[in-house]
């Protein structure tokens, strides 16, 4: 080679005797693949590496791993990097977290620049930062098999996909579909990901490899993407408009107008379509920038994600222990007669249901319904309840019961469950 390439942990470069090198995602000590910051710099290190590297045909991109090629971004970091941010003053935090975002997605785009083929060999589940790093590749092979799927699930957890997932995924499966993956976690496997121009072959498994590699060795192969050809073509507002407004409208009777997530991904298509790539995916950043200072995003990781794995572990484990079945049961009750009283607790994401009215947007930095005094003194009398009942529970059981009530419908996500309910106490 012609350049030393960089030491790395979370990955592996394996040449071999063809002139082509399988860059492997096995991240130490763990049972998947996740993007962490490591991770992150280590794909940075490699892409800078790639470019200097001359005699290097193509690069396959593959797993390590058994079960899947990634399943996105470790999201307890994402965690820490929350409060880094909130810690800083407010005239600093949208550098720091741009900054600090940017890492990733900056990476994929100096792959996919370098100047070499990339092809991605997918088996196994590709989500999140998985799908933008396969997303970042040239050509795209992926197994038969159900457990291999593409998809981008940001937006159950409060976010959006950061590392150009808002802007490669409509650019190649067009808008419709595109908006669907992003707004509604839907998966693409197989066939469906072929038609709908996701991926260029599905093979059987354990073929991927020698298939991406085919294609590396092929007169077929490039290392140019599609929005970086001369005569790339970017969606007029006429286009962009009528699917926008038609998602934006589902996205709001879903949400209510409470979870920002969706507004921000429509936000990245209409600002990044439109544009060149380089400047897209920095509107893409921007929108993330915003997103990730609020509160809805760490609550839904604590209640959908942490919360979800508390509960996972415990029903593996025998099932919930009895005090955090019994706190359910009594903030239930404590909710369904706060809503009684105050039926508009129903609108802020408390027992929803039919007949809400048409929702708006709403551009506060804070929770929307503190502007609604009445409403925000009913949330603030159940987070007194809720306080007295999370209280005694440790960690772990806090994080189950926050899953619990969300997965009942008693609290929303966005308000963090029960520990996030108590506290917004009064």
């Amino acid at each position: 080679m012609t350049a030393t390439h960089p030491a790395l942990t979370q990955f592996r470069i394996e040449p071999q005797t063809n002139g082509l090198i399988h860059f492997v995602f096995d991240c130490p000590d763990r049972t998947m693949n996740v993007f962490s910051n490591k991770a992150i710099h280590e794909l940075a290190a490699f892409a800078e590496w790639l470019h200097r590297a001359d005699d290097v045909r193509g690069v396959v991109v593959r797993s390590g791993k058994g079960n899947g090629f990634c399943a996105g971004a470790d999201l307890t970091e994402l965690g820490v990097a929350y409060d880094m941010i909130v810690a800083a003053p407010p005239a600093d935090r949208f550098d720091i977290a741009f900054t600090h975002f940017f890492a990733l997605s900056h990476a994929i785009r100096r792959l996919e620049t370098a100047g070499k083929p990339v092809a991605a060999a997918i088996a196994g589940v590709a989500l999140g930062g998985g799908c933008e790093l396969a997303l970042g590749a040239h050509y795209r092979v992926v197994t038969d098999s159900k457990r291999a799927m593409l998809g981008l699930p940001e937006s159950g957890v409060g976010l959006l996909p950061g590392a150009g997932g808002t802007q490669r995924m409509p650019r190649l499966i067009g808008i419709e579909l595109g908006l669907e993956v992003l707004l509604e976690g839907r998966t693409l496997q197989g066939q469906a990901a072929l038609d709908a121009g996701l991926v260029q072959r599905v093979v059987a498994e354990g073929e991927e490899v020698a298939a991406a590699e085919e294609w590396l060795l092929s007169g077929a192969a490039h290392a140019v993407q599609p929005w970086d050809r001369p005569n790339a073509a970017m969606p007029g507002w006429d286009e962009l408009a009528p699917a926008l407004d038609r998602h934006r409208t589902r996205q709001l009777a879903r949400m209510l107008g409470h979870e920002p997530a969706a507004e921000a991904i429509l936000n990245c298509v209409a600002l990044g379509l439109t544009q060149r790539f380089d400047g897209a995916i920095r509107a893409e950043m921007a929108q993330f920038t915003w997103l990730i200072q609020r509160p809805e995003a760490r609550n839904q990781i604590r209640t959908m994600f942490l919360g979800k794995q508390a509960y996972d572990k415990a029903g593996r484990d025998g099932g919930l222990p009895e005090a955090v079945t019994a706190a359910a049961d009594a903030l239930g009750a404590a909710v369904a007669q706060a809503v009684a009283v105050s039926p508009d607790l129903r609108r802020a994401g408390f027992l929803p249901g039919e007949g809400l009215g048409p929702a708006q947007l709403r551009a506060s930095d804070d929770f929307w319904f503190r502007s609604d005094p009445a409403l925000a003194t009913a949330v603030a009398e159940l987070g007194g309840a809720a306080a007295a009942l999370v209280a005694p529970l440790a960690g772990n059981e806090q994080l189950m019961l926050d899953h619990v009530v969300v997965r009942a419908g008693t609290v929303p996500a966005y308000l963090g469950g029960a520990t996030g309910l108590a506290a917004l106490a009064g």
